[in-house]
């Protein structure tokens, strides 16, 4: 086969290839596209050296428009640098690669100007369907999209948008948490969570955790959010009596704590207890592990695009909320020997 550039290969075109075959143009049309069964063997064979001589490529993009199809799903996201984001993310291409389809991602890194001009540029791109993981402050743009395509919302929620949502139970979740805390023989629980900024995943952590917190008594309970006086915060709490914990509501609360505790000198984990949402990579690494709530980010991802999926496919069902359990994965950081250490202190 001969060897073409790819600047050689976007300069041949199909009257160029019609015309090394000797055939005419709409007989190459058919070869490229679905109905290549009403050529004749020997047509097709000479379209096909044709191609190959002189390293034809077709314009996938604008055979999809032609035919009102791109095979393009977008997907807007708040912050990409966030573990979740990612995770999701890649939970969402892969599902669409087993089904034909490519993703085009769009990073807002949490900017309203960033979503505008995104949204408006993932229109022009004649995408099929959107998943959208940001706030929504651009209403009137997804609406109008939302009218022209299947959306899908994954972990936060958009109220004046009627789409199926997929993300985390967070009140599952919470409740999770603080059983295995309680259990553990913690007395003092602080959650520690990212600025909620109108953003429903994080406001119903802090209000779960507020709801378990009121109906234990054995417990009290308080929360912070991240800003600049994180370590005099954590400072507060550590002089506390009684076996502390931290409660990080998501991998980034989790390694600001964590930053926070080895710049104070913290014992880490016989000090104070911690357990988080999410669990990366690097919670192994840390002490004795940090004991983790991990999210599905796999099956959310795919849950995501095959909502997306059915409702391209015609599904008029009512929009449905998939709420997916984490899976407690307990290391060092809540260690009973741990807790038993700070009682046997206290009774002293």
């Amino acid at each position: 086969m001969t060897s073409f550039s790819a600047a050689q290969r976007s300069r041949v075109t199909m009257l160029d290839v019609a015309e090394r075959a000797g055939v005419s143009k709409a007989s190459v049309s058919r070869f490229i596209g679905d109905d290549r069964a009403l050529l004749s063997d020997a047509i097709a064979l000479r379209i096909e050296q044709a191609i190959d001589e002189l390293g034809y490529r077709p314009n996938q993009m604008a055979r999809g428009l032609k035919r009102g199809r791109t095979r393009l799903i977008g997907m807007l996201v708040a912050d990409i640098r966030n573990p979740y984001s990612i995770a999701v993310m890649h939970g969402v291409e892969t599902a669409c690669r087993q089904h034909g389809y490519s993703l085009v991602v769009c990073n807002t890194d949490r900017d309203d100007e960033q979503e505008r001009q995104h949204l408006a540029a993932l229109r022009s791109y004649n995408i099929e369907g959107l998943i959208v993981n940001t706030l929504g402050h651009h209403l009137d743009q997804l609406l109008e999209l939302q009218r022209e395509m299947p959306l899908v919302l994954v972990d936060r929620k958009v109220e004046p948008l009627h789409s199926d949502l997929v993300g985390l139970d967070n009140p599952a979740a919470v409740r999770m948490a603080v059983d295995h805390l309680e259990l553990q023989g913690y007395r003092e629980v602080l959650l520690v969570s990212e600025t909620t900024d109108g953003t429903s995943s994080r406001l119903e952590r802090l209000e779960s955790f507020t709801t378990e917190i009121a109906q234990r008594q054995a417990l009290t309970g308080a929360v912070v959010e991240l800003d600049g006086e994180l370590e005099h915060r954590l400072q507060a709490f550590l002089a506390k009596p009684g076996p502390k914990a931290l409660f990080c509501a998501n991998g980034v609360a989790a390694l600001a704590c964590t930053r926070a505790l080895k710049a104070l000198g913290c014992d880490l984990f016989g000090e104070v207890g911690l357990i988080a949402l999410d669990d990366l990579d690097w919670y192994p690494l840390v002490g004795s592990g940090i004991t983790a709530l991990a999210q599905p980010t796999q099956a959310i991802g795919a849950s995501a695009f095959d909502c997306l999926l059915k409702r391209l496919r015609g599904d008029t069902a009512p929009t449905r909320t998939l709420d997916f359990l984490p899976e407690l994965i307990i290391r060092g950081s809540t260690a009973l020997s741990l807790c038993r250490s700070e009682l046997a202190r206290e009774s002293r």
